[in-house]
């Protein structure tokens, strides 16, 4: 007599395979793993060989167009200026000149501008910090009553377009109330009105509304005053903002033009942004793109530093740990 086989439970097992199918598609779905190609056809050795040249031509064009016109400059830099008119892309046909450099710091006083910039860039970064890290402290931890009215008054301030500011900033800098005397041919005109960033406010007080208020409250109860907990608390849990605020202030002071040249009408304070086009038309074009070269390093320099934390609070996401 032969066994009579129960089909319940292969039905069961059937029902719940598929099921988990059902339920991993979904995840899939949910997760984003899902994309144009299916996991089969990525297994296909030409669909695989494809999407490698696809993958090295992008890499390749990216890398040209980010990479090309600054290695162009830096070759520019240490070139002859007939070389760079005849055969601009030919690979030093004559040589290097590297007196170009050394022309472009002592000939043309680069170093003096060089040095300009540095305290410009400076002074704005720490004004910029520190207005943005103690107004968002006020938006994000502190909250006053009126700290929403506050809030709709520094986003509001975004939408004025810079060029409507010019002609009143100006004029509070000629004779700026409380003072006396004109801010003009100082440093100080460029500083203070760097300092109000709303942009800067902003994005830093989004960050302080992502750190765990939990702590903010445990160290109140313990006695921390407000300062104390700006110091100690806050500050050091958000290095990643500040790295990215700190890129912001120091690329943007770095290019400032039109402002500088307003406010700062003697060439012996005036920055590399303001003096490199005047210089332009009597000087050598090897030395002149020397120049220029100078006065990208600073900029390049700034961003390798201060990358891993750029590319981590850019995104907003606030994830502390610890």
């Amino acid at each position: 007599m032969s066994a009579v086989t129960d089909p319940q439970p292969a039905v069961a097992a059937s029902a719940a395979s598929s099921g988990g199918r059902r339920r991993r598609s979904r995840a899939a779905l949910v997760t984003g793993d899902r994309g144009v190609l299916s996991e089969s056809d990525r297994r296909s050795p030409a669909v695989a060989v494809s999407l490698g040249v696809i993958n090295v031509v992008l890499f390749v064009l990216l890398v040209v167009a980010c990479l090309g016109p600054l290695l162009l400059l830096v070759k520019f830099a240490v070139t002859p200026t007939q070389d760079i008119l005849r055969t601009p892309l030919a690979l030093f046909p004559n040589g290097i000149r590297w007196e170009n450099l050394t022309r472009a710091w002592n000939e043309v006083q680069i170093n003096r501008y060089f040095l300009n910039t540095v305290v410009l860039a400076a002074g704005s970064w720490f004004f910029q910090l520190l207005v943005a890290t103690t107004g968002g402290y006020v938006l994000s931890v502190l909250r006053p009553k009126y700290a929403k009215l506050l809030n709709g008054l520094v986003i509001s301030t975004l939408f004025v377009p810079a060029v409507v500011l010019l002609v009143p900033l100006y004029l509070t800098v000629l004779n700026p109330p409380l003072i006396g005397h004109s801010l003009l041919n100082t440093y100080w005109a460029v500083w203070l009105p760097s300092a109000a960033s709303a942009f800067n406010v902003m994005i830093v007080a989004r960050f302080f509304d992502s750190l765990p208020h939990e702590v903010f409250e445990a160290a109140r109860v313990d006695g921390a005053g407000p300062f104390r907990l700006f110091t100690a608390i806050v500050l050091p849990m958000s290095k990643p903002i500040l790295g990215v605020a700190s890129v912001f202030a120091i690329i943007a002071s770095w290019k400032d033009f039109l402002w500088p040249l307003l406010v700062l009408k003697q060439p012996d304070l005036q920055p590399l942004s303001v003096r490199l086009p005047s210089i332009q038309a009597q000087t050598d074009l090897g030395v002149f793109l020397a120049a220029l070269a100078i006065s990208t390093v600073v900029p390049v320099i700034m961003f390798l530093v201060f990358q891993r934390a750029f590319l981590r609070g850019a995104g907003m996401s606030g994830a502390v740990k610890g």
